[in-house]
């Protein structure tokens, strides 16, 4: 896929499944701009793109508190003029029983997977309504879809990430700015490694596929909704999960 001049913010793009679609945007010609709370990790991914002839540059943000949020958004209209593409890929949580979370678990699982993606794009949306065009995918989760075993809270945000994007779709269309959602099931990353065995394992019995996901395999929906290839496609919620979920 070609996205030659066309600029990309990539927020979680650091590691995982976001880091793959930060290399597979810049392979395809975008500019990336890598936007995360991990300042080693992010430098590590920009060299890496620009090892490869790449264009990639990493800016700071925390998805959690506001100022760092309206300080990232400002520096990258400053450095770039303008965002054509956003993925909004930063995400978190622990596994971890509803009944053993507490308020500052829920502020920081809420504001980060949620709150934050949307302050986000509410800073960088006015601009790409004035330039009548703009791709933006949120990554959500299966887990919005159908719940996860310890995992109440993020299923609660990533749901309200989902809600997000068919309003945003709608509001979207006639500026021409797509709004669509990926919405990967147990996928091979840093977060996953967090996840006791136990659980890894009950993930892996119960995908029909019968193996987690890898970062590429997600990344590969996320540029597809970036894409020009996805023009007449928005508001849509795709789940890569290895058929973990087929509910429509």
């Amino acid at each position: 896929m070609k996205f030659e001049n066309q600029i990309a913010v990539v927020t979680g793009g650091a590691s995982g499944i976001c880091q793959a679609a930060a290399e597979m945007l810049a392979e395809g010609g975008a500019t990336v701009c890598i936007g995360d709370v991990a300042r080693d990790r992010g430098e590590a991914a920009v060299q890496g793109i620009r090892k490869k002839g790449g264009k990639a540059e990493y800016m700071y943000i925390d998805l959690t508190q506001y100022d760092s949020i309206r300080e990232f958004a400002a520096g990258v209209l400053k450095r770039f003029g303008r965002v054509d593409i956003l993925i909004n890929g930063a995400g978190w949580s622990k596994n971890t029983p509803f009944v053993d979370t507490d308020d500052a678990f829920w502020d920081k699982v809420i504001n980060l997977n949620f709150v934050g993606p949307m302050r986000l794009t509410k800073l960088l949306l006015p601009q790409m309504m004035q330039q009548k065009g703009g791709k933006i995918v949120n990554v959500s989760s299966d887990a919005a879809r159908v719940g996860s075993l310890g995992e109440t809270v993020y299923s609660g945000a990533k749901a309200g990430l989902i809600g997000f994007t068919k309003g945003l779709a709608r509001e979207g269309a006639r500026f021409d700015i797509t709004v669509n959602c990926v919405c990967p099931g147990p996928t091979d990353t840093p977060l996953m490694a967090e996840v006791p065995d136990k659980y890894r394992e009950l993930f892996i019995k119960a995908i029909p596929m019968r193996r987690l996901g890898r970062p590429s395999e997600v990344a590969d929906a996320i540029v597809f909704f970036a894409s020009p290839q996805s023009a007449y496609v928005t508001g849509q919620v795709l789940s890569v999960s290895g058929g973990l979920t087929m509910a429509g």
